[in-house]
């Protein structure tokens, strides 16, 4: 089983293998990676005859063999992709697990023209390939790749070449600014790429550009925990929670994050019951539309009486973190079992 990095290392080489399962929460690391196999071999041509892909929701195993069976057209090579391989998940019903058996028996006598690649996207941070006893049973024939997050220069490195892509210059400050503003994962970064190019048209990105466009980290992290209170899922928002706490061991810091989320919430709410619009929040608050009208799809899950108990119950957890000698954490967890016990 490797990582990212060193998968990346082998295509460098030319070390091309002929089987591979990509696992991880980030699909556009597993498409790129994918993508420099194919440059590496047959090319990424969507009309390429010697490139077979196969929805793995949807697809058996007699599907798969025969794909992998049939030889190339004028090429030594051929590569078949079966995304969405959610069979090689831990916990399947029993026509996954029937195919994964198959695919276990299968992977031993491959044909060397073939290069099988399989890719499947966890549900959430939690889970970890070497936990998986499918990936450890497969990882001893196919090669496991886990798309884990990028060490700091790799992650600045592929965010640069997404720019250069797009033939937009960044300076290496706003690089760096950008870098630790967007969430960690490709799929929101090319998209708030190519937002920024959009808004910065014809001139250079500042900082105060980025600014504009691209809430924090700890922003969109606090905006899942209260999603999850909204849905009643306390279960889930203590893993967010953690998670939270493990990026930013600052509980004090936290807790008035999520306290001046439900102030914007709860004024939000009551500025909607006075007519207010999209543009009269976009000016109050100076933040982007799209920015905007998520925080008002949010306020729309709760009631005013409820925000306001749940601002109350956020100061009284401020005023817990103060006393010294408390369970900082456990202080948290209370706070969102809490949350259950306010009423619309």
């Amino acid at each position: 089983m490797i990582n990212y990095e060193v998968f990346e290392r082998e295509i460098e080489k030319g070390t091309i293998r002929n089987s591979y399962i990509f696992c991880g929460l980030d699909e556009e690391i597993i498409k790129d990676s994918i993508n420099s196999i194919l440059n590496k071999t047959i090319s990424n041509d969507k009309d390429n005859l010697n490139l077979i892909k196969i929805d793995g929701m949807k697809t058996n195993f007699d599907d798969i063999m025969n794909a992998c069976e049939t030889f190339p057209l004028m090429s030594e090579k051929k590569v078949v992709i079966v995304y969405r391989a959610n069979f090689l998940k831990d916990k399947s019903d029993e026509a996954s697990n029937k195919l994964y058996k198959k695919i276990l028996e299968y992977a031993s006598d491959m044909p060397p023209y073939t290069i099988l690649i399989m890719y499947y996207l966890f549900n959430d941070k939690r889970e970890k390939p070497n936990k998986n006893k499918k990936l450890n049973s497969l990882d001893k024939l196919i090669n496991v790749v886990y798309c884990d997050k990028l060490r700091r220069d790799t992650y600045i490195k592929k965010i640069n070449d997404i720019f250069k892509l797009k033939k937009k210059n960044i300076g290496r400050i706003e690089l760096m600014y950008f870098a630790e503003k967007v969430q960690n994962n490709f799929d929101i970064i090319k998209r708030e790429v190519d937002k920024l190019i959009s808004y910065t048209s014809g001139r250079e990105i500042t900082k105060k550009d980025i600014d504009m466009l691209i809430s924090s980290n700890g922003e969109e992290d606090v905006f899942d925990l209260v999603e999850l209170i909204a849905q009643r899922k306390i279960e889930r928002a203590m893993d967010v929670m953690k998670d939270i706490l493990y990026k930013s061991d600052q509980h004090m810091l936290i807790i008035s994050n999520i306290q001046r989320h439900f102030v914007k919430l709860y004024d939000i709410k009551s500025g909607l019951r006075q007519g207010k619009r999209v543009s009269d929040f976009i000016k109050e608050l100076r933040l982007p539309q799209f920015v905007c009208e998520k925080l008002i799809g949010q306020s729309n899950k709760f009631t005013e009486k409820q925000l306001s108990e749940l601002v109350k119950l956020c100061v009284n957890t401020e005023n817990n973190l103060k006393s010294s000698g408390v369970d900082k954490t456990m202080e948290m967890e209370l706070l969102l079992v809490n949350t259950l016990t306010v009423k619309r």
